[in-house]
């Protein structure tokens, strides 16, 4: 634990955007540092004053996030392979948390969607058995 985080950090802390074990260990780190809270409340206090720098915005606005159509083209394999490398590398290098979210959600619309379908092909088969001839 340490207070040697930078002000990305902190600001990355603000918009819960780091790897869990780099929260926790923020968090930890205020618990025990009046000289980090006070770093903390000055960059609340410039956001509240409007004040933002161009990454901090960038940031905020998520302008490097694949939108959820493309996330869902990734899941169904059909981006070129080049958007499909930065999706891959947004992901599972840069760790976004958000575009991690979305991909598990797809994930689960997929398998929900693939689940009722079977379900709606046994019924239909189901219903329909008994108006099969015997040849």
């Amino acid at each position: 634990m340490t207070d040697s985080f930078t002000e990305a950090d902190l600001e990355a802390y603000l918009d819960e955007a780091l790897a869990p074990e780099k929260m926790t260990e923020i968090e930890a780190a205020l618990r025990t540092s009046n000289d980090l809270v006070e770093q903390l409340k000055a960059i609340n206090a410039r956001r509240d004053e409007g004040i933002h720098a161009l990454g901090e915005i960038w940031r905020h606005l998520r302008l490097s996030c694949p939108q959820r159509e493309q996330l869902g083209s990734y899941l169904l394999g059909v981006l070129s392979d080049e958007e499909a490398s930065y999706v891959c590398f947004h992901v599972e290098t840069i760790g976004c948390r958000y575009c991690q979210a979305n991909l598990q959600d797809l994930k689960l619309q997929q398998s929900e969607a693939a689940d009722s379908s079977d379900t709606r092909r046994r019924r239909y088969f189901e219903t329909s058995a008994g108006y099969l001839k015997d040849s």
